[in-house]
């Protein structure tokens, strides 16, 4: 292998060449272990990789590659307070709202365990019934306000853990299109609703226009004054601002600037989930995701998961040029996963620029996205295998996700196995031949029959859909994309991506309500601000 910094990387590129002709399914004909090789488990979870156009050149390429960006070191900056967030100068210690690193951070960690203390004395008030609503009733509804990171996290773990006996049930409410909260309101009873209003800045839009709509709703049915704190949470930095909305200052739980929104989850940003499914289901989350830090502090990047997973999509987008990357859980609880994951993945690594500035000429995030397996079949499957666009996938398949029909949960195990077979094998020119010469096709029309497989994809199989095990996943994908952050250098703390769209929507808001315009807009934006006003009169 040459020497210096690059030798990495041109062995991956000798790596990806030599594999160019090469198919998956031959590499394991000529090597009997390969299933037990490229394997590595942690805390529930087993990531399967075989599958992948990755033989063991490209292999030992990236594990050089993993050693000389010192992914183990910059796991070690992570935990350990580091400014690892250069753009906003600050950590990112999202892992210590699960334990990880306390002892490094003393000061951190009493703030943290004082709010989780905070978080399951509110939490034992509302089931116990010692809080109730204005009539004295006890809470039978908890409705989240947020967006983004203070939505897509606590409404993926509440579905995907949710049973007929949980103490709340939970309703998620993110849009501002009015439609999104009237359609949850219109089933809910004032008197026995309880909203966690979830904004770091207590200025986002979407979300105080909702909780607004919200605190109307409570006051018409008859909660005012002091009676309206009863029915509100706040989870904010800004205490002052929300106790000018009527929350009461013990309702005011605090987030802090090192914790981004998109790994909030373990936070307060997450109260919903131990008020609709109880405290141990919260505490057995924040257990699983903390012990998988511990397995990607101790493990070796050959057996580290989160890290084998992050160099599996630097090889396959760097080098394989695929751009997409589909999630795909089979199982029904996982349906809000790829969303999840979507925002994690793209909002933390589209970048175009690296952390130091400098214009990228490589490829950053792939787009991310998916459905729950089997509905995704009787979409777009199709492309998947026939399609010209080269992906790479995750197969998510719980050993055990529910209870219930057992045979209908057999064919859905089949059918994630029969997936992950066909992607890799597909259907040859031959047998496309022949099949379409039983069904009355000529060898031309019969080429519509030809899957070319070959289609590099993971398998992750998890012990169940547990609290423990789903912690354990979401860490893991918190460190993949860290760790593909690093490998590529970029920043995967800041958003300042988000903001012109913020700023534009400021100057257009005013247009549509007044009419009037004092700056600089186009004529095709104007037509259509124009059209929306004549629509929507005063």
């Amino acid at each position: 292998m040459d020497g210096g910094p690059l030798a990495p990387q041109n062995a991956l590129r000798r790596a990806a060449e030599a594999l160019s002709t090469r198919r998956i399914e031959d590499l394991f004909k000529t090597d009997s272990d390969r299933a037990a090789q490229y394997q590595c488990q942690a805390q529930g979870l087993t990531l399967d990789f075989s599958k992948h156009l990755l033989d063991s050149p490209a292999w030992e390429a990236l594990l050089t590659l993993a050693d000389s960006r010192a992914l183990p070191e910059a796991f070690l900056a992570l935990i350990s307070a580091e400014t690892i967030n250069t753009s906003e100068q600050r950590p990112a210690l999202h892992t210590l709202l699960r334990g990880t690193g306390r002892d490094r951070q003393p000061e951190k960690s009493a703030v943290v365990e004082a709010t989780l203390a905070r978080m399951v004395e509110l939490t034992d008030d509302v089931h116990s019934g010692s809080a109730t609503g204005f009539t004295g009733k006890v809470f039978t509804d908890v409705v989240n306000l947020g967006i983004g990171g203070s939505d897509l996290g606590p409404r993926m773990i509440c579905e995907a853990l949710s049973s007929a006996s949980d103490p709340l049930r939970a309703h998620f409410v993110a849009n501002i299109d009015p439609e999104d909260l009237d359609r949850v309101l219109t089933r809910l009873d004032p008197a026995t609703t309880l909203f966690v209003i979830c904004s770091k800045s207590f200025s986002t839009e979407e979300t105080l226009s909702n909780a607004a709509r919200a605190r109307a709703w409570l006051w018409a049915a008859g909660a005012e004054g002091a009676a309206l704190g009863q029915h509100l949470i706040a989870v904010t930095t800004r205490v002052t601002d929300a106790g000018e909305w009527g929350i009461w200052p013990e309702r005011c739980l605090p987030i802090w600037d090192w914790v981004g929104g998109r790994y909030s989850l373990w936070s307060a940003i997450g109260i919903s989930i131990p008020l609709a499914l109880g405290w141990p289901a919260f505490d057995s989350l924040l257990t699983g995701a903390s012990a998988l830090d511990d397995h990607t502090g101790s493990a070796s990047p050959a057996e580290n998961l989160p890290m084998v997973l992050a160099l599996l999509e630097l090889w396959q987008t760097q080098y394989l040029n695929t751009d997409t990357h589909a999630i795909l859980p089979y199982a029904h609880r996982l349906s809000r996963l790829p969303d999840f994951l979507q925002q994690l993945t793209m909002e933390s690594n589209g970048k175009r620029v690296s952390a130091e500035g400098e214009v990228l000429d490589y490829p950053t995030a792939p787009v991310l996205w998916g459905s729950a397996g089997t509905i995704g079949q009787h979409s777009y499957y199709q492309l998947l295998h026939q399609g010209t666009r080269p992906f790479t996938a995750d197969i998510i398949l719980p050993l055990v996700s529910g209870e219930g029909d057992t045979s209908a949960r057999r064919a859905l195990a089949a059918h994630a196995l029969a997936q992950s077979r066909a992607f890799m094998v597909g259907r040859s020119a031959a047998a496309a031949r022949d099949l379409g010469q039983s069904r009355g096709f000529d060898e031309v029309a019969s080429r519509q029959f030809e899957l070319p497989g070959n289609r590099s994809h993971s398998l992750i199989m998890m012990e169940s859909v547990s609290p423990h095990c789903l912690g354990a996943l979401i860490a893991a994908y918190e460190h993949k994309t860290y760790f593909l952050a690093v490998l590529m250098g970029l920043n995967p703390f800041d958003q300042w991506g988000v903001e012109l769209g913020k700023e534009i929507a400021g100057q257009l808001n005013g247009l549509l309500n007044t009419g009037a315009i004092d700056f600089e807009l186009d004529a095709a934006t104007l037509a259509a601000a124009h059209a929306w006003r004549a629509a929507n009169p005063d």
